[in-house]
């Protein structure tokens, strides 16, 4: 339960922690304001994905909400702080880009610490009744969803993990193969350049 809590905790913060730094690398935020706003989506995305069972078995928005505030918070908050905290320390990271494997490889290294800090947090939280626990019941319900809750998503933790590795790894494939082309062409020119000044002798 602690794997699957921290797995489900994680697909939430990785989302709004890659779009945050997606934006701000993009937009040429600072890093404080891009890591503020990874953390403020990331925290939005969690609460998201969190809150999707809990509506769509039957509880109000507002009823939803509070519990998902009591069960992962202190999970959310313990990923935000270890996974930007990676990100900060190694050097470029922030600055990188998005076309530029040092960002790609950055994320994963800082979403796997993540993982390793959050999973003892949960891992105490449910031995206590509390975190992961409070939301068990309806991630896993099987009652009959009637009426406009049946439009409410259904999101397996397993299932986002998997999109989000692909999609880190395709951005990380992508970086490389610019990386590889920019090499080539700045290779070329340097040859023609030589050849072009041989000839010019």
């Amino acid at each position: 339960m602690a794997l699957s809590a921290t797995l489900h905790c994680l697909t939430g913060c990785a989302i709004g922690e890659i779009l945050g730094l997606m934006i701000g690398t993009a937009i040429g935020l600072s890093v404080g304001w891009t890591i503020l706003l990874a953390v403020g989506l990331a925290f939005l995305f969690g609460y998201t994905l969190s809150a999707f069972p809990l509506v769509r078995a039957g509880l109000g928005v507002g009823a939803a909400l509070g519990i998902v505030f009591a069960a992962d918070t202190l999970s959310i908050a313990t990923m935000e702080v270890v996974d930007n905290a990676v990100m900060a320390l190694i050097p470029g990271a922030m600055d990188a880009g998005l076309v530029n494997s040092l960002f790609w490889v950055s994320m994963m290294i800082a979403l796997a610490a993540a993982f390793l800090a959050a999973y003892p947090v949960n891992r105490r939280l449910l031995a206590r009744g509390r975190g992961h626990a409070l939301t068990h019941e309806f991630h896993h319900s099987s009652s009959q969803v009637a009426g406009a809750r049946r439009f409410i998503p259904s999101l397996p933790a397993t299932t986002l993990a998997i999109a989000i590795v692909a999609f880190m790894v395709g951005g990380l494939t992508v970086s490389i193969a610019d990386e590889l082309g920019n090499e080539e062409s700045g290779g070329a020119g340097s040859h023609a350049s030589a050849g072009g000044s041989t000839i010019t002798r």
